[in-house]
């Protein structure tokens, strides 16, 4: 080893000087990332002589409750390479605007003594106008001061306020996952200005239109901790690695404490690699997929075997047992609207009668009105607004009946779209008929008129499906093949697991779902596929169960009090808000393609 020389010149190593330098700080911070990421992650921001050196994840989260991993590590790539954002020279640090349209306004605000009198005389001759207008598009922008660019801002809403009134202005906020108060400033300064402003989760395709479709709300769902608690997730259009890094070590440590993780997606994705099973449907065909589990889960733990801890819970927490006016037109029917509580004589005087409904009580014989429909929620009366199956009038306890196939009067053949073949089945349905204020009306179950759209042959006659490989019936496993590429076993399979999952958990069943089946046409059915997955098996309301929609997590914890800000409530209401996808269908033409 004699040819091994030892370098102790201090002078020879002065290079070094250049790392140790690199993690030198004078003190350190606690910040977050707030570009459009509702992780939230705490950071330990490690800053010399005002600049940012380094960041590093902190460590002292509080533990959520015993028996769950804890909240560390979060944060993410993005995350820790942040600061690079912060100084890059590609960063727009001071206001641009096009320079046709700056060279404009400088000449007219010459000859105006009034900012808006100059952005007049622009708007108003309709060559300034056109030349900055047709200039869009083409570059050419050119670094101003603020106090011009907030001239311009202010002269330009103020003249169009004064000549079409300020409900033609409309504007967009950055969102509140961005910054509450930076969106707050925006929305606050529009509302009070008389405008409207755009909405922004639809706006990107982000917002699921199933939740409000579905429960009335938006993205209620649960805490990601809680996937820890699920028995079976399923992943579909969400690559928890990507879109959800603080938080997929818990789906990581569920699966090591038993949670069996499948995955759809078409690509071998970064969650896939995690998964004990990855199905790769077709992109965009989840609903098919998702529609064929649910008719093995109606035949097989609905009709076969009636699981009671299902059954029990469609009584109880969903529309199931809820009674549907089936219209007659001729040899023609079709599921009309919920029958109305006010219809009936015994419920004549109720208030809000005609928002509140009737299921078949087994123990009377006869419909009963229920406690918590929406009527409860609104009438003088307050405090009765609960899911309680006890009657409205009398608190006489009641047992819903969710099929009327047994005790049923007649057998009306329903006709049922196929948006998927472009075409319609019949298939008969149980139905009673009840007198009403309006005559005698058909009525049956939305459960009933469930196990027909899905074509879950137990009985009644009309197009129902021989077997789970008839693939002319819509959604039976064979027909979901065709859209999927999926074979019709795997869908049985998936479904028996599922469903078993549910049986033997009480519901711990989890389907977590982002943007990537969002921005597919008809996001919404895909959604509801599932949705009715996890109610057919009680999974909604359950810790370690139901959906779980992630774009980000959007927990504004003061809601109340920020929405009274950001929207001016102290001012006036209600606010002025716009769809936005809407406006910019109309406004931008694409109405035209």
């Amino acid at each position: 080893m004699s040819w091994i020389r030892d370098l102790v010149d201090p002078k020879a190593r002065t290079w070094e000087a250049f790392y140790r330098n690199r993690w030198q700080h004078d003190r350190v911070v606690r910040s977050t990332h707030g570009v459009n990421c509702t992780g939230s992650c705490s950071w330990m921001i490690h800053v010399k002589d005002g600049i940012v050196t380094w960041e590093m994840q902190a460590t002292d989260y509080p533990r959520l409750e015993a028996g769950l991993p804890p909240y560390e590590p979060r944060g993410c790539p993005r995350g820790i390479t942040f600061s690079w954002y912060v100084y890059s020279p590609l960063r727009i640090k001071h206001p641009l605007i096009r320079g046709v349209l700056l060279d404009t306004w400088r000449e007219a605000r010459a000859r105006n003594a009034d900012p808006v009198d100059a952005w007049a005389e622009i708007m108003d001759n309709a060559e300034s106008r056109h030349r900055y207008q047709v200039a869009r598009g083409k570059g050419g922008f050119r670094r101003t001061g603020w106090d011009e660019a907030l001239e311009i801002i202010a002269a330009s809403l103020l003249y169009t306020a004064r000549k079409y009134g300020p409900d033609r202005v409309a504007g967009f906020s950055p969102i509140p996952a961005m910054s509450m108060v930076s969106y707050a400033a925006g929305s606050r300064f529009l509302q009070l200005f008389g405008a409207a402003i755009l909405s922004f989760y639809d706006l990107y395709a982000d917002f699921p239109p199933a939740s409000p479709e579905t429960w009335g709300e938006k993205t209620d769902v649960a805490e990601s901790a809680d996937w820890f608690n699920s028995k079976y997730i399923v992943s579909t259009g969400s690559n928890l690695n990507m879109t959800r890094t603080p938080d997929a070590h818990f789906a990581i440590e569920a699966k090591h404490h038993g949670t069996k993780l499948v995955v759809l997606s078409p690509d071998f994705s970064e969650v896939s690699r995690h998964a004990d099973w990855w199905i790769p449907v077709h992109s965009g065909m989840d609903a098919a997929f998702w529609m064929a589990v649910d008719h093995v889960i109606l035949k097989e733990f609905h009709v076969v075997r009636q699981t009671p801890y299902f059954m029990n819970y469609l009584k109880q927490y969903s529309d199931s047992p809820f009674l549907v006016v089936v219209e007659e037109a001729g040899e023609e029917c079709r599921a009309g609207r919920f029958l109305r509580a006010g219809q009936l004589s015994r419920y004549a005087a109720v208030e809000n009668g005609e928002w509140k409904f009737l299921v078949f009580d087994a123990k009377s014989g006869e419909p009963r009105m229920p406690r918590g429909a929406i009527g409860s929620r609104w009438q003088s009366s307050k405090g009765r607004w609960n899911l309680e199956l006890k009657d409205e009038l009398d608190d006489a306890e009641i047992d819903p009946v969710l099929s009327l196939f047994e005790t049923r009067d007649a057998e009306l053949a329903v006709t049922f779209p196929d948006f998927g073949s472009n075409a319609a089945v019949r298939r008969g349905v149980p139905v009673k008929y009840i007198g009403t204020a309006a005559g005698r009306l058909a009525v049956t179950t939305v459960y009933d008129l469930l196990m027909a759209q899905y074509g879950v042959p137990r009985g009644p006659a009309g197009g129902y499906p021989r077997d789970y490989d008839d693939a002319d019936a819509p959604y039976t496993p064979a027909w979901q093949e065709k859209f999927t590429g999926i074979g019709r076993n795997t869908v049985i399979q998936f479904a028996r697991e599922f469903a078993g999952t549910a049986e033997k958990t009480g519901g711990k069943c989890t389907v977590l779902v982002g943007s990537g089946v969002n921005h597919w046409y008809h996001a919404n059915l895909h959604y509801r596929a599932s949705i009715a997955a996890l109610m057919l098996c009680g999974c909604i309301g359950v810790n370690g169960g139901g959906l779980n929609h992630y774009t980000g997590q959007e927990k504004l914890v003061p809601g109340a009090s920020w929405s009274a800000l950001a929207m001016a409530l102290d001012w006036s209401a209600p606010p002025r808000l716009q769809n936005g996808p809407s406006f910019h269908y109309v406004h931008s033409d694409q109405w035209r393609y």
